[in-house]
């Protein structure tokens, strides 16, 4: 027979086992949930996943949109690197060349990203953080290259 002294020592042990569970099961679905933010120089360099979901941001590139029924191919920039992206679906109202877009999808086997959703900004003044930073650091780059002798 157990005393007190061991069932409550069982009881804080089973405890335990089943916040240990909890926890467990918590980090597991967040870590299958997480998606991570690429620019188009980071996707260029390979830096972005090849088989698990992750977003793109920058532009779409002007000209670059080409409408098949339902299907929708275009060009996201950060005026260093181009993606070429393919998404099936409704756009947003918002979606227009020239403007800022986050889309989230996966790379197929030749790098092209194929989208499984696409968020445009909401209005002119708005754009992702990452993306106003990605798109200022690459124009950088850009006016550095070309003020070199």
């Amino acid at each position: 027979m157990m005393s007190k002294r061991q069932k409550r020592f069982a009881l804080i042990g089973a405890a335990l086992v089943v916040l240990a569970c909890v926890v467990g099961l918590v980090l597991n679905a967040f870590q299958s949930n997480l998606v991570f933010f690429f620019t188009p120089t980071q996707v260029f360099k390979g830096e972005a996943p090849k088989s698990s979901a992750f977003r793109i941001g920058g532009m779409v590139k002007q000209g670059s949109l080409v409408q098949r029924d339902m299907t929708h191919e275009f060009v996201v920039t950060d005026n260093e690197q181009d993606v070429a992206v393919s998404f099936t679906g409704l756009l947003p109202d918002l979606f227009k060349e020239g403007r800022g877009v986050v889309a989230q999808g996966k790379l197929d086997a030749s790098g092209h990203f194929v989208a499984s959703e696409v968020l445009a900004k909401h209005d002119e003044n708005y754009m992702p953080p990452e993306a106003k930073a990605a798109m200022d650091e690459a124009a950088m780059r850009k006016a550095a290259k070309t003020v070199r002798p």
